[in-house]
C-alpha cells in the first residue's frame, strides 16, 4: 500500500502525529529548543515536497533520517551557545526519559541519536540500521561503545558528588 500525502488533510495528520517525536530527535541532537524548531520545520518542508512512501514505517524511518541529517547539517555550519537543558526538558520529555538526559547529552552526536533511538524511540538495531543506512552490526557496535562511554559518564559523576 502506497502512502501519498497530496492531500492536505492526511498531510496535517502526519504533522500532528509526528511533530513530537522530531521535536524531540531534534532538541537532543542540538539542545537548543529554536534550532530544534527550525529543524522540525525543514523536515516538513521535505515531507511535502516528497509526499509518496510505501507505508507507515517508511515514512517515519524517512522522518527519523531526514531530522537526523538537518540536524548535523546545523551543527556543521555553526557552534552554538547550550541552552540550559531545565528550560526545554520539561515539555519535551517525560520526568521517567530525562531522568540521565544531561549525562547523554555528554555523548557524541552519533553515539546520542542510536541511544535515543533505541531506548527512547524504541527501536531495535536492525530498525535503526535501516533509518541510519549503517548495518545492524555496526549499530551493535555503536550501542555497545555508547554504553560503556555513558557508564563512565556516569561512574565519574559518582566520584564527584
Amino acid at each position: 500500500m502506497e502512502l501519498d500525502l497530496k492531500d492536505k488533510r492526511k498531510t496535517e495528520k502526519v504533522v500532528e502525529a509526528y511533530s513530537d517525536m522530531i521535536m524531540r530527535i531534534a532538541y537532543q541532537n542540538l539542545k537548543c529548543v529554536h534550532e530544534a524548531e527550525d529543524v522540525m520545520q525543514e523536515v516538513f518542508l521535505a515531507l511535502i515536497n516528497k509526499r509518496k512512501f510505501a507505508d507507515d514505517e517508511h515514512l517515519k524511518a524517512w522522518l527519523i533520517r531526514v531530522t537526523v541529517n538537518k540536524c548535523r547539517d546545523v551543527l556543521r555550519k555553526k557552534r552554538r551557545s547550550d541552552l540550559p537543558l531545565g528550560v526545554a526538558e520539561s515539555f519535551l520529555f517525560s520526568p521517567e526519559q530525562s531522568g540521565i538526559l544531561e549525562e547523554i547529552f555528554e555523548l557524541p552526536p552519533d553515539d546520542r541519536t542510536v541511544i535515543y533511538l533505541h531506548y527512547y524511540e524504541g527501536y531495535n538495531a536492525a530498525e535503526i540500521g535501516k533509518i541510519l543506512k549503517k548495518s545492524e552490526n555496526a549499530i551493535y557496535i555503536k550501542l555497545t561503545r555508547a554504553r560503556e562511554k555513558l557508564k563512565d559518564i556516569l561512574l565519574k559523576e559518582g566520584e564527584n558528588e
